[in-house]
């Protein structure tokens, strides 16, 4: 059996093998990574989510690795939706990610269902949004199945990376998979740092996915501030705007 971690790793932030840079430090390059070196760590993302899919996660989000960082944004937005006011700037005023803390539901610990199945659940929900454009298609499959057979990753998390792609998670089961109101914001989080929402497309998944979730219109503008302060600016998909005042329900 394969290290859901260090997939969720591989797929969202990890070090590139002998470099000095990490996986989204090289996004900008995976065509030619691709051809170098067949979906060995940098290229993994790339070629299986597209090259303009993804954010640049820097500084703390590398080194926390692909889960804390996720539960670093969606608990640190998830915070600053509580205590109200400009997401921008609440966001802006510490752009460190932390890991969660040990004793909150945004812990991987805390998974009711279990750390590794939940980690499974967030890269089932990278896949699907990587799909939301539908530039996954039969001919990009038949080019992502050769490259994984290159790739070295094992034969376990190959026959589950395309079994996936085959078939991604509908918004209907990654709402069921979603435990806890927690996880309900980081499988947001999640599938919000794979696409950068420049098409109708993929704004609409996105927009689709929050209110399937049930996720208040402030909290995701705190999520997607979160982001934006921890990322480089893109010229296309930008931050959220402000937001209201939180949710009693939050």
């Amino acid at each position: 059996m394969f290290d859901p971690k260090k997939l969720l790793d591989d797929l969202l932030g990890t070090q590139v093998p002998g470099t000095g840079s990490t996986v989204r430090d090289k996004v900008s390059q995976a065509g030619q990574m691709a051809k170098d070196n067949p979906l060995a760590a940098g290229a993994l993302v790339a070629v299986l989510l597209g090259t303009k899919a993804g954010r640049d996660m820097t500084g703390t989000a590398v080194k926390l690795g692909g889960l804390a960082a996720i539960g670093g944004v969606a608990y640190k937005a998830w915070q600053n939706y509580k205590n109200g006011g400009n997401p921008a700037e609440a966001a802006q005023k510490d752009p460190e990610l932390l890991p969660p803390p040990e004793d909150t539901s945004f812990h991987p610990s805390q998974a009711p269902q279990g750390e590794a199945e939940f980690t499974l659940t967030l890269v089932r929900a990278m896949i699907a949004a990587a799909n939301a454009d539908g530039h996954i298609d039969e001919a990009e499959r038949k080019n992502i199945a050769d490259k994984l057979s290159l790739s070295g990753i094992g034969s376990d998390a190959e026959a589950f990376l395309l079994k996936e792609i085959e078939s991604p998670m509908s918004i209907d089961q990654l709402v069921a998979a979603a435990q806890t109101d927690a996880q309900k914001v980081e499988l947001y989080t999640a599938s919000r740092l794979t696409i950068a929402p420049d098409t109708r497309t993929e704004r609409g998944y996105l927009d689709l996915l929050a209110g399937r979730l049930k996720l208040p219109d402030a909290l995701i503008d705190h999520v997607e501030a979160t982001i934006a302060a921890s990322v480089p600016p893109q010229p296309a998909g930008g931050a959220g705007a402000p937001g209201s005042a939180p949710n009693s329900r939050w």
